[in-house]
């Protein structure tokens, strides 16, 4: 099982230091910052199975500690530390080992903070690895992955210690982004383990996003998945995490087809274009989009992702057309100024305005003169306005031939994919909770690694103990041949014996039954080999912590 620690590095040199400016020749209590610490040593502390474990006030004896020092030989510039490490073994061990690591998310997205805040914390997907590395060099933090989006900034880890971790990690929000704890606080948001799988999960799928269902955000947790891989702090928990959180959100997607049905006014415009044309036409029908702002580009993008591969732009300046260009590789678009847009309107089948103008750009007298368009088409020009204030005025409607859709026109058409699109995000919960009970049992069966390694040091250890007494009754002058078939023969046996114990530990997590065996299994080698898989991954977090600070 995973477990937590307190302190490491300057924390453990100031346990030390705390301890010793007592009396050396007495037995000494661990000093602790404060009192809720101590009384939790009093209190009853729940593990996950429900069980109550229960432990005491602890002692640690400083002189012995230094006795084993001075024993060992250990370089007295790590003195200090490593012998706050047995002090922390002795005193934090009952407390923490029998807490599991947590998967926690810190964030702050749209919902909860404003876009002022959000462009603070933001972090580039360049500094993305640095940042993994910045956060499990914090004391309690094991794993981490960064999700940094224009909507959202998260951060996933897996924390030693839930309280801990969270601190240590808004205080470094706080300090790379300048804004204050206090303030981070009030607009972050905390979610842990079983809710942090769900929240990941459903922004995956896109049921966090504020359109519904939109696939960016799928595409942004694959990217962090691509930039996390072999990156040390990109752990095995996280990383299983987010690549399940891929599936998840694939999986959503294709039975539920969430997506479908447009729900922006620039896809909706695109959309009802296309319902309107007939379907033969589709690829040979002539566009115009007139306004190369922000809606503009986004309805040239859904006309793009269409399948439309040629169009025409009229917008003031040819600037804006040539870098939308520039991103549209493949596509044929040809800039038209302002001053021919009559002449382009005459050849175009559908027009779609978007512009900032505040008076009509098309009226009744300069749409009655133009020519009609072919029964290819249907016959009907098609003037689709996205403007506020329009672009069309209404007495355009009134021209025969002509067809006019404005702003309100499209608002039930994103009304109706909304309603539909909710009734899709219901559906998708169940998948989420089926795949979330799915996460958690592969992330229970990792319980049984440490003990899986530990069994296989245990044999190693007596299988080359054993064959050097072998080989010394053998004497010196054994042939190398003979050497290496012995040595054959002590792997072979011991892989042999070992086979069934392993295929017992070992389980993916997809049947309870399997799994509740798997973990019996696993305290039941424990006892029989007295591995003492939580105690050693104990000890060695802690080292690990200890080394790092040091470096």
């Amino acid at each position: 099982m995973a477990v937590s620690s307190i302190f490491s590095g300057a924390k453990l040199e100031s346990l030390l230091v705390k301890s010793c400016s007592s009396s050396s020749g007495s037995s000494l209590r661990v000093y602790f910052p404060c009192q809720q610490q101590m009384k939790a040593f009093s209190k009853p502390n729940r593990g996950r199975k429900g069980m109550v474990q229960r432990s005491g006030g602890v002692r640690c004896d400083v002189a012995q500690s230094n006795v084993a020092l001075e024993s060992e030989k250990i370089d007295p510039s790590k003195a200090s530390a490593l012998s706050a490490l047995e002090q922390l073994k002795t005193s934090a061990a009952d407390r923490y080992t029998k807490e599991r690591s947590s998967i926690v998310v810190i964030g702050l997205s749209v919902h909860t903070a404003p876009v002022e805040m959000r462009e603070k914390l933001a972090i580039p997907e360049a500094e993305w690895p640095r940042v993994i590395g910045e956060l499990c060099g914090l004391n309690h933090i094991e794993e981490a992955a960064v999700l940094s989006t224009c909507n959202r900034m998260e951060i996933y880890v897996v924390a030693l210690s839930q309280h801990r971790g969270v601190k240590e990690v808004t205080e470094w929000m706080s300090k790379t982004s300048g804004i204050p704890v206090s303030e981070i606080c009030e607009h972050r948001f905390l979610l842990y383990n079983k809710d942090a799988t769900k929240h990941l999960f459903e922004v995956s799928a896109g049921l966090d996003s504020l359109v519904l269902g939109e696939g960016q955000i799928l595409a942004q947790v694959k990217q962090a998945v691509k930039v996390g891989q072999g990156v040390v702090g990109f752990g095995r928990n996280i990383g299983g995490l987010f690549k399940h959180a891929i599936t998840v959100g694939k999986r959503v997607r294709t039975e539920t087809n969430i997506a479908a049905g447009a729900v922006s006014v620039s896809s909706a415009a695109v959309e009802l274009a296309l319902m309107k044309l007939p379907e033969s036409s589709h690829a040979t029908a002539r566009m115009l989009v007139i306004g190369a702002g922000k809606m503009g580009k986004l309805v040239i993008k859904h006309l793009v992702a269409k399948g439309c591969t040629k169009m025409v732009v009229v917008n003031r300046s040819e600037e804006k057309v040539a870098a939308i260009h520039e991103e549209m590789k493949g596509v044929e678009i040809i800039y038209k100024p302002l001053t021919e847009m009559l002449a382009c309107a005459a050849e175009a089948d559908v027009v779609f305005t978007s512009t900032a103008s505040e008076t009509p750009l098309f009226l009744k007298e300069h749409v009655k003169d133009l020519p009609l368009v072919s029964s290819e088409v249907g016959s009907l020009r098609l003037f689709i306005d996205i403007s506020v204030p329009r672009n069309v005025g209404s007495c355009v409607r009134d021209v025969e031939g002509t067809r006019v859709y404005n702003v309100d026109d499209l608002k039930e058409v994103v009304a109706a994919n909304k309603e539909d699109r909710l009734r899709k995000a219901m559906e998708a919960q169940a998948i989420i909770a089926e795949e979330s009970k799915q996460f958690e049992a592969w992330r229970d069966s990792l319980e049984t690694v440490p003990t899986i390694k530990k069994l296989r040091a245990y044999a190693e250890r007596i299988r080359v103990a054993e064959l050097e007494k072998c080989l010394s009754k053998m004497g010196d002058d054994i042939p190398k041949k003979t050497r290496r078939a012995v040595d054959d023969l002590s792997r072979g046996i011991v892989n042999k014996l070992l086979h069934g114990p392993m295929q017992h530990l070992r389980c993916d997590g997809s049947d309870s039954r399997t799994l509740n065996e798997t973990l019996e299994n696993m305290h039941a080698l424990n006892r029989m080999f007295g591995l003492e898989s939580d105690i050693s991954l104990f000890e060695q977090k802690i080292r690990a912590k200890v080394e790092q600070s040091q470096k």
